[in-house]
């Protein structure tokens, strides 16, 4: 009997589980939507008992602003009983919402100009991490005796110096295959941008913190192309790989690698010679037929650069050009296709394709130079392969039809000869065609195949979809388009990011297959994991290789799995060419981005510091932001107000929840808001969101933050204030973190700071404190800050409020700094 007892309450139980434990959930693009995207959540439920209807409120006061009916779709692909496809696209004000189906809360989203910007840069955190020779992430040099040559008729066993270029993926084997196509990836991102101001300059060419007066994307342009032009010392010598998969070896730092190829634990590594035929060592031979597919590699990235470093260094552009034009007809006169090569196991790149590879070199050629016989050249190999083999068949070895998405198509669809240009139109749309139709009704319009590294894939699809619409003005893939990068980001099954770090305090691999990560607890800021893969391609993989309970089971059980765990390196590893491979299309969304700013909201650009708060806006002009904060005191705020109106100048207040209660200052905020300055949020409570010691960290839960922020804005719509008309916000302390300006963003709260070497903000400081700084002090540091950086667009915050200790207030002396900004040529706005 106690038996039978003790089974129904271990039954009861079980049935309880089950029925707390979410049955449903809402999917959404966690990076955000641009206010001009297809704009589309995804529901799916494990229960057969759900209604397409949503709604969609604003995040930061509740208010239900939409409302609609999803469209359903196949939810037995992911294992589901129910998916819809909810369309919010009428939705184009900038904000922060959520979505509410079936009684299922999504997450806090936004829709934001801004959404993207900071991306494409923040791929280069993992392109650094992934040098070979110097590494900046680890500040240490690695694999200095790279390496001796092997396969070579008459130079096997001699040494050569390789050194430099990046390490392929977790395992530390370089590739010309995938590094050649990284840089091209890079170099492609720089060159289609109109505006590059998307491309930030905070790194020196070895990767270290500190500006060197060059874009850090074309630094990380030059390290790579450094190594290439090592691996291609002279005419027709061309090495294509370093290492083999004797490197398998366990995790470790790139300092620590120690294997041994036969020269001695970590003394050099064998540098493979580009023969034209079958390679291996031992008994695993590939299956190389010519010399193509390296050779023209090579000829394309060392064209683009010798473009892109024409005005930059000269001396280094005339080198490369040299050697494309050689490789170009290396890559002809050698035809076929060079895979790498193997020893343990039969691991290696198995491409197949080399058309693809001579045509892109070629439309290289002819895009910059506009030579007609070039042009001749591409249109020749690109006719012998019209659509990218993947997007066609749906299926692949690993790397077969590599690289994924063929760039020289959209160079030649750019062309001046309508012919050509049509021709290669068509073939692009037919590559997205076959996409679309292999997605027919899935959930997620995912039509991509399942192949490992399917992230990378991903990423070719959407670039191609990008630039299409670009070249042909056809919006027929738009959704589909928005629908894959949004799968990037978590509107997919599994509800996850597929980049690492990104976004700050969302949901993003936190175990990926890294040495960094088992040996030093950190992670790969900004690679792209390989993605989904399909479940028997995982169990022939890394079947056996998980490393704990499978958190996404609920999810892995339809065209494909994920796991966000170390021992998958199927899915969960980043690649270095995949993560390239964004480059173009997260600055084109940054643009896009950029340009709805400018011309809705007269923004040109902000500049934004470590955390992403905006500490200068519009840069371009000499124009200054006066910006004053307060909690309970404001002993100078009539003074600051009277100053303002003889110098017929608008400022920006920021407010505490605490001050708008205060009775005694409610009359004044009344008059700040009826003389047309504008009043922002400065948190409910004045609380500290980060320790003063470790800003890494946070000392509220997102919860606590988010409900201290929609209190703060409650005491202000008290006063009439929308939230819409207030969306800049000064946090408390002005000391804030990453994690806290993702949730104000997500909140549609736009987090700002005061611009740092100002000076003005330490007016706070009284004569017994050690930091003490008096008016003077803190003016002449602001005019010698203004002579050496200028203050364009930049935030001068002054307390209106000061402990009594402090008799020099700053505030007293506010109108003969606007006298001395205004005859150095600046003006004054407020915030908009």
């Amino acid at each position: 009997m106690k038996k039978v007892a003790l089974l129904m309450i271990f039954l009861l139980m079980a049935v309880f589980t089950y029925a707390t434990e979410p049955q449903s959930w809402i999917r959404v693009n966690q990076a955000g939507y641009l206010p001009s995207d297809i704009k589309v959540a995804v529901f799916i439920s494990l229960s057969g008992n759900t209604k397409p209807d949503f709604e969609l409120f604003e995040a930061l006061t509740g208010k239900r602003i939409y409302t609609g009916t999803g469209k359903i779709v196949n939810a037995s692909l992911w294992g589901m009983k129910n998916a819809y496809r909810m369309d919010f696209s009428k939705v184009n004000n900038p904000g922060g919402y959520y979505i509410v189906s079936n009684g299922v809360k999504s997450q806090n989203f936004r829709i934001a100009p801004d959404a993207y910007d900071g991306l494409s840069d923040f791929l280069l955190v993992y392109m650094r991490q992934q040098r070979c020779g110097d590494n900046p992430y680890t500040g240490v040099l690695c694999h200095q005796d790279d390496g001796y040559i092997v396969d070579h008729p008459t130079r096997t066993g001699e040494k050569i110096d390789v050194r430099g270029g990046w390490h392929d993926a977790t395992d530390y084997l370089q590739y010309q295959t995938t590094s050649a196509t990284a840089a091209y990836h890079l170099m492609f991102a720089w060159e289609q941008q109109k505006d590059k101001s998307v491309f930030k300059d905070l790194y020196d060419a070895r990767g270290r913190k500190g500006s060197n007066g060059i874009p850090d994307i074309l630094d990380e342009v030059k390290w790579g192309l450094d190594w290439l032009i090592r691996m291609n010392p002279e005419d027709k010598v061309m090495f294509n790989q370093i290492a083999d998969d004797r490197d398998h070896a366990g995790f470790r730092l790139p300092q620590n690698d120690k294997v041994d190829y036969g020269w001695g634990a970590g003394t050099g590594r064998p540098v493979y010679f580009v023969t034209g035929e079958r390679q291996g060592l031992k008994k695993h031979i590939n299956r190389t037929t010519g010399v193509s597919s390296t050779a023209g590699k090579f000829a394309s990235s060392f064209a683009l650069g010798a473009e892109v470093f024409k005005n930059i260094d000269p001396e280094f552009s005339e080198i490369m050009r040299i050697k494309a034009e050689q490789a170009f007809a290396f890559a002809v006169e050698r035809p076929g296709n060079t895979q790498t090569a193997c020893v343990v196991s039969p691991y290696f790149y198995e491409e197949d394709t080399y058309v693809d590879d001579i045509e892109l070199a070629a439309a290289t050629f002819y895009n910059y130079g506009k030579d007609a016989a070039w042009r001749q050249k591409a249109d020749y190999w690109g006719e012998l392969e019209p659509v990218t083999p993947w997007m066609e068949l749906g299926r692949g070895r690993h790397y077969q039809y590599y690289p994924f998405i063929n760039l020289g198509h959209y160079y030649l669809a750019t062309s001046e000869d309508n012919g050509i240009k049509e021709k290669y139109l068509a073939y692009m749309k037919q590559g997205l065609e076959d996409l679309k139709n292999r997605a027919a009704d899935d959930p997620f319009v995912y039509g991509v195949p399942f192949l490992w590294c399917s992230n990378n894939l991903v990423s070719a699809a959407i670039t191609q979809a990008h630039l299409y619409r670009k070249a042909s003005g056809d919006s027929t893939y738009l959704e589909m388009e928005m629908a894959l990068r949004d799968w990037l980001f978590g509107c997919n099954p599994w509800g996850t990011s597929m980049l690492v770090g990104y976004p700050e305090g969302g949901d993003y691999p936190d175990s990926p297959h890294s040495s960094y990560t088992k040996v030093k607890g950190d992670l790969t800021y900004g690679g792209l994991v390989d993605g989904p893969i399909y479940y028997d391609l995982f169990k022939t993989r890394a079947g056996g290789a998980l490393t704990k309970k499978d958190s996404y089971a609920l999810f892995n059980n339809g065209k494909a799995v994920y796991h966000d765990d170390m021992g998958d390196y199927s899915s969960n590893e980043p690649t270095m060419d995949g993560t390239a491979g964004l480059s173009y299309y997260f600055a084109s969304m940054e643009n896009e981005g950029k340009e709805f700013q400018n011309a809705k909201m007269d923004v040109s650009s902000v500049v934004r510091d470590s955390q992403g708060a905006i500490i200068r806006v519009n840069p371009d002009k000499k124009v200054i932001y006066l910006i004053f904060s307060a909690d309970s005191m404001f002993q100078g705020g009539s003074k600051i107000l009277a100053t303002l109106a003889k110098n017929k100048i608008k400022g920006s207040f920021f407010f505490t929840g605490n001050f708008f209660r205060l009775d005694s200052q409610k009359s004044i905020i009344h008059k700040i808001i009826k003389d047309g300055h504008y009043v922002g949020g400065h948190s409910d409570k004045h609380l500290l969101y980060a320790p003063w010691g470790n800003r890494s960290k946070s000392l509220l839960t997102k919860d606590s933050v988010a409900n201290d922020l929609r209190l703060n804005y409650a005491e202000m719509a008290k006063f009439g204030i929308k939230h819409e008309d207030a969306t800049w916000y000064l946090p408390p302390y002005e000391w804030y973190n990453t994690e806290s300006v993702n949730i104000a963003s997500a909140l549609g709260i736009t987090t700002m700071n005061y611009t740092p070497g100002t000076a003005t903000p330490a007016d706070y400081t009284a004569p017994s404190m050690k930091n003490y700084r008096s008016s003077q002090e803190l003016i002449d540091k602001l005019f010698s800050f203004e002579k050496s950086d200028g203050l364009n667009g930049a935030f001068i915050l002054i307390h209106p409020g000061v402990v009594d200790e402090r008799s020099d207030k700053l505030y007293d002396r506010l109108g003969e700094i606007v006298i001395r900004l205004k005859r150095l040529g600046y003006s004054f706005e407020r915030l908009f």
